[in-house]
């Protein structure tokens, strides 16, 4: 019995022992977080590697839906209502799902992302968007899914899925435009010279109406007492898109003094460039 005993007491302590052991993950997990716009955008996915294994096609079957990654469900969380292929998307979080063909994906977000991998019983009623997206061909193979943000706009972003040889965009807007214009609308009612400039600035840089920004920045600079170098280069930035080139070089020759006086480099040479451009120099 005694030996028993010790043995017992062997045994726990081995497993004991090797609990405290901490191994690297064969799929570790990342969390990715992006700023769209004015929405916030987080990603969380489990990321397997090739290990010399043939993907799609044999690892991930064609035309069968893949959690499109490992372990846990991926992820995708929206602060604001976005849309997608169409279809507006309820701001929350949802699983991603794929089903990889040979020429295209079909990608879907799904609403319960509670699952560990697919659904036990799928509900085609918790699919909040599904959209087709072409497979393009790499160059080189990728080792380890990567899945990321790319071509950032104010307004849209892509949702980037790259793995061995393939890459897959599905792009998503966001409501940027629309929250900018209700904020802007709303602070008219009372605007300060900071509101007057930053609707002035966010008319200029989307290619919104140029007068109405150059009212606002003008606006602006009557309240300012001693408007800065950085302000007057944005407002000869919207008189010159306005067609004002006269104003335009005269407020970028204050623009050039002040950021002279601020030992500002590099909005010496924007300016200096400017107003060459301009044939002012």
């Amino acid at each position: 019995m005694k030996k028993l005993i010790l043995a017992f007491a062997a045994m726990a302590m081995t497993f004991g022992m090797s609990a405290q052991i901490e191994t690297p993950q064969p799929s570790p997990f990342t969390k990715i977080e992006q700023k769209v716009g004015l929405t916030d955008v987080t990603l969380e996915y489990s990321r397997p590697n090739m290990r010399g294994r043939d993907i799609f096609g044999d690892l991930v079957p064609f035309d069968k839906m893949w959690r499109l990654g490992a372990n846990a469900n991926t992820k995708i969380t929206f602060s604001d209502d976005v849309m997608i292929g169409g279809e507006t998307v309820k701001a929350g979080t949802y699983a991603v799902y794929a089903t990889p063909g040979k020429q295209s994906w079909e990608v879907i977000f799904y609403s319960d992302a509670s699952n560990w991998g697919l659904p036990e019983n799928w509900d085609d009623s918790k699919v909040a968007a599904k959209v087709t997206s072409e497979v393009y061909p790499l160059p080189m193979k990728i080792e380890t899914l990567s899945l990321g943000f790319d071509d950032l706009t104010s307004n849209s972003a892509v949702l980037g899925i790259m793995w061995a040889d393939a890459y897959v965009p599905v792009k998503f807007e966001v409501p940027t435009d629309a929250k900018v214009s209700t904020a802007i609308e709303r602070a008219m009612g009372g605007p300060t010279a900071g509101d007057y400039y930053a609707s002035a600035v966010y008319y200029s840089q989307e290619g919104k109406d140029i007068e109405k920004a150059k009212m606002w920045m003008e606006k602006a600079m009557e309240m300012t007492k001693e408007p800065r170098f950085y302000q007057l280069r944005q407002q000869s930035l919207i008189y010159a898109k306005a067609g004002d080139k006269k104003k335009a070089i005269e407020t970028a020759k204050k623009s050039l003094a002040g950021a002279k006086e601020a030992k500002n480099a590099d909005y010496v040479k924007m300016n200096e460039d400017s107003l060459k451009e301009w044939d002012a120099m």
